[in-house]
């Protein structure tokens, strides 16, 4: 298994390798050269697993350069940190399975990725002697998973870009009280594309990037989107544990990392039917998906902040495979974006995106609704990302499939959203409880890309 990029500009490479590089040196986004088939067979031997004995066997077939005990470690450490044993356990409500993905440290979906993620950087900078400074943008989750999947490891800096006053605040203080030395966080006064257009700008500096060693943990990273993959089998398998009825997926998304795991699973062989990609008002995805429209809007501030994005990083690596994995097409695309501020495409490729996604966006009034009605039909609380899925599903999904809704995040992460549905705030974790009144450390800065640069060099390590 080698890992190439999208752009054609980089000869194959480890996956210990890609891990390091994160984004590709050509500026194009790194994937497997093929992805590994799994039989109907294998699946049904893994319905009783456990959840890393699951992660196991899948990101086993594309890791060929970590010894298989080494691996199996670094995976039970990572999901030794969560609060359920099942990982993201699933319960059926009110005829959807609602995967619950916020039982890790920052109650997000994000950690199942970034401790992982975490671990096997500490895990090949020891091997090599190496330091690594993380540069990475957030539109509310991924600041804070990756910051406690790295806080404390030796060698690690890390440096993460939010767009100020605008996540909640739940999520901004569990980025901002992490005040270890080797933590740095940055608040723009911007939005998320503005964070991500800068990181991505650091990383396009190849002298920059190799000088000061720099390293992604956004989902550029492809450790990420693999580490997501698993628990699509995972739900998959107990979805169908009673009855072989076809499975939909609804997946809350901005950035298309956590869906484009769905489509490296079934482009694997596992049989899934559609693939729901729900939006809230920033809808340049839905819009590509039902009318072949993807153009750059203007970002709208929303109750579901962590979607609130426009240019989707993920959707580069969906385009190379659309584009029939041809590295010219893509850099021709992204070159249209830039020029042009949008991405034609032809009938034939729109027939092709629509066999595998389905697509609708859920504005706030319609977000808040749902919040409300699933309460009352269920007595089960949904934060405003999953809420949006949730309402997709319920209107796009056939009821005689198994529908499975991906809990991107705990409620009490939005308290401020759920008490306007609802009236009343979500029952609080201790962890957020103890967030309150800590000690907090943040650099506010405008959205000047020399300014983020001066900052880093003054506090890597």
């Amino acid at each position: 298994m080698r890992y190439i990029s999208t752009r054609g500009g980089i000869s194959p490479i480890s996956f210990k390798d890609a891990v390091m590089m994160g984004l590709a040196s050509d500026g194009g986004l790194l994937l497997p050269d093929s992805y590994p088939a799994v039989t109907r067979d294998q699946l049904e031997s893994w319905r009783k697993f456990s959840y890393p004995e699951l992660a196991f066997e899948i990101i086993s077939r594309y890791v060929e350069d970590i010894p298989a005990v080494d691996l199996k470690s670094l995976i039970n450490r990572s999901y030794s940190t969560f609060s359920h044993p099942d990982v993201t356990p699933m319960v059926k409500q009110d005829g959807l399975y609602i995967l619950e993905l916020f039982h890790g440290v920052t109650l997000a979906f994000k950690d199942v990725a970034l401790q992982f993620l975490g671990n096997l950087f500490e895990y090949i900078l020891a091997e090599r002697n190496q330091k690594l400074n993380i540069i990475g943008a957030t539109s509310g989750d991924t600041g804070s998973a990756a910051i406690h999947g790295v806080r404390g490891k030796k060698g690690i800096s890390i440096f993460i870009l939010h767009p100020h006053g605008k996540t909640s605040e739940v999520q901004a203080l569990q980025m901002t009280s992490v005040t270890d030395d080797n933590v740095h966080n940055i608040a723009i006064r911007g939005t998320f594309d503005d964070c991500q257009d800068m990181v991505k700008e650091l990383f396009g500096d190849l002298e920059f990037k190799e000088k000061y060693s720099l390293g992604a943990v956004n989902s550029i990273n492809w450790a990420r989107v693999l580490a997501q993959v698993v628990y699509y089998f995972y739900a998959w398998l107990r979805a169908t544990d009673e009855s072989d009825v076809p499975v939909n997926f609804a997946v809350p998304t901005g950035n298309f990392g956590d869906i484009f795991a769905g489509y490296v699973a079934k482009r694997m062989g596992l049989p899934v039917g559609k693939l729901l990609l729900a939006t809230n008002e920033n809808n340049i995805l839905t819009r590509f998906i039902n009318n072949a429209d993807y153009s750059l809007g203007t970002v709208v501030s929303t109750a579901s902040p962590s979607m609130d994005i426009q240019i989707a990083s993920n959707f580069e690596r969906y385009l190379f495979h659309l584009f029939d994995e041809n590295p010219e097409r893509v850099k021709t695309a992204f070159t249209e974006l830039k020029e042009k501020g949008r991405i034609s495409f032809s009938q034939e490729e729109m027939l092709i995106v629509r066999e595998d996604f389905c697509s609708a966006s859920v504005n706030h009034g319609a977000t808040l609704l749902a919040i409300r009605k699933f309460f009352d039909d269920t007595a089960y609380l949904l934060d405003p990302h999953t809420a949006v899925g949730v309402k997709a599903a319920l209107d796009l999904l056939p009821p005689d499939s198994a529908r499975i809704c991906l809990a991107t995040a705990h409620p009490a992460k939005f308290s401020e959203t759920v008490e306007q549905s609802l009236g009343f705030q979500p029952p609080v974790p201790e962890s957020v409880k103890e967030l309150y009144g800590k000690p907090t450390r943040c650099e506010v800065m405008d959205a000047d890309i020399s300014k983020v640069r001066e900052f880093f060099i003054s506090h890597i390590v």
